[in-house]
């Protein structure tokens, strides 16, 4: 690294394979924010690296299950374990959080890191977080009202999130607890199947006339969301990747065969 140049994080655009730009500006390209696309990955599972400091100061890395108040990440830790002796000793942590995989590069795929400081509920708000570890991690009925066992909660200062090769942003602890998790994208696996396995043409027509790659000779879809759908595809220059928005975003997964039929009809004209 230079002197004065920013520090780089693996999912810059530079470390994306080459790929064709559009040769025309996408219709309508909106997609969620950074914060929108943290909190719907922290809702997607239930377990994460947490990332703690020793005594001497040095990272330690563990597996941990956690539970989510108002997107908060709450641990349920061992005492005796090194990373619950470490919280104890330094509040300071981040938690790593892979979405689940939908890609066969585990670099492609979706993933988080959380920052900011732990600390032990109180009150209220215990009861209300034991809850919330609990309906996330029901295994933990069997050991979480142990005297040897602490709740924690994370309060995230600093979110970190890759969408995948070229696809990345930073953003705010409190833009990230101001956000709602995507109500379509974690119910919409079938959804996309069937795009792909019926409405292949569909897919290139959307592409072609209002996603920027009017030379798109066959397209797929990768993922969709309130906001649009995410397509790769296959054009005469190479693979690229595109987004299609929706007219007006949608707040339910029953919502989706209309917003996709009302994209068909636009991009083919009718």
């Amino acid at each position: 690294m230079t002197s004065g140049s920013k520090p780089r994080d693996h999912g810059d655009p530079g470390d994306a394979p080459t790929i064709p730009p559009p040769l025309t500006a996408p219709a309508n390209p909106a997609r969620p924010s950074a914060a929108e696309e943290a909190r719907t990955i922290a809702a997607s599972t239930n377990f994460a690296t947490l990332a703690s400091l020793t005594a001497d100061g040095d990272p330690w890395a563990s597996f941990v299950t956690y539970g989510l108040l108002d997107g908060a990440p709450v641990l349920c830790v061992s005492n005796l374990a090194e990373h619950g002796r470490n919280l104890a000793g330094d509040p300071r942590a981040s938690l790593a959080i892979v979405a689940p995989a939908t890609e066969s590069d585990p670099l492609a795929n979706a993933r988080i890191t959380l920052a900011g400081r732990v600390e032990r509920p109180e009150g209220e708000e215990h009861a209300a977080a034991r809850d919330a570890h609990l309906s996330a991690v029901a295994a933990a009925k069997y050991y979480i009202d142990y005297s040897d066992f602490s709740l924690w909660v994370l309060r995230v200062q600093r979110v970190r999130w890759v969408g995948g090769y070229g696809r990345m942003e930073s953003t705010s602890g409190a833009d990230y607890a101001a956000a709602q998790p995507d109500p379509v994208g974690p119910h919409a696996a079938g959804a996309v199947e069937h795009l792909n396995a019926d409405h292949a043409d569909a897919l290139a027509a959307m592409a072609r006339a209002l996603g920027g790659y009017p030379d798109t000779t066959a397209a797929s879809c990768t993922g969709v969301d309130r906001y649009g759908l995410d397509l790769r595809l296959q054009t005469e220059r190479g693979m690229a990747y595109t987004r299609v928005g929706f007219a007006t975003p949608i707040d339910a997964i029953d919502e989706l065969r209309s917003a996709a039929v009302e994209l068909t009809r636009r991009a083919r004209g009718h």
